[in-house]
């Protein structure tokens, strides 16, 4: 199944995506990790106000394959949170790369966003594997 990336996410090796949005930005998981999970019956996410550090864990999310941990791609605060997701996993599912964002964050260093592959180099390490 052909993927369609987003030209101005960027992507973390576990499958978290960076969008960015002024100086905020949204987190989620991309439509490949979706994909490979199969139909999505739960998702947890961490407390507004929280911080996360780059490549920790901020939450899981729970298909009727597995359980996975999702890992922050930046560091970051906390400011919003997906409810919409979290009371409709399916939302993921259908638009992982719209509405089924997970994380509306405060990233505390804006440049490690330029560590994490462009949407092309994340499309060609999918198709490498």
């Amino acid at each position: 199944m052909p993927f369609n990336f987003p030209s101005d996410f960027r992507f973390a090796d576990s499958h978290e995506y960076v969008c960015l949005d002024g100086e905020l930005a949204r987190i989620g998981i991309s439509e490949f990790a979706v994909d490979q999970l199969g139909d999505i019956v739960f998702v947890d996410l961490p407390e507004i106000g929280s911080s996360i550090d780059k490549g920790k864990p901020f939450g899981s999310v729970e298909s009727v394959k597995a359980v996975e941990d999702m890992y922050s791609p930046i560091s970051c605060e906390i400011v919003q949170v997906n409810n919409s997701v979290l009371s409709n996993p399916e939302e993921l599912q259908n638009d992982p790369h719209g509405e089924g964002w997970l994380l509306l964050v405060k990233p505390k260093d804006i440049h490690e966003i330029e560590d994490l592959m462009d949407a092309d180099s994340y499309s060609s390490k999918l198709s490498a594997n």
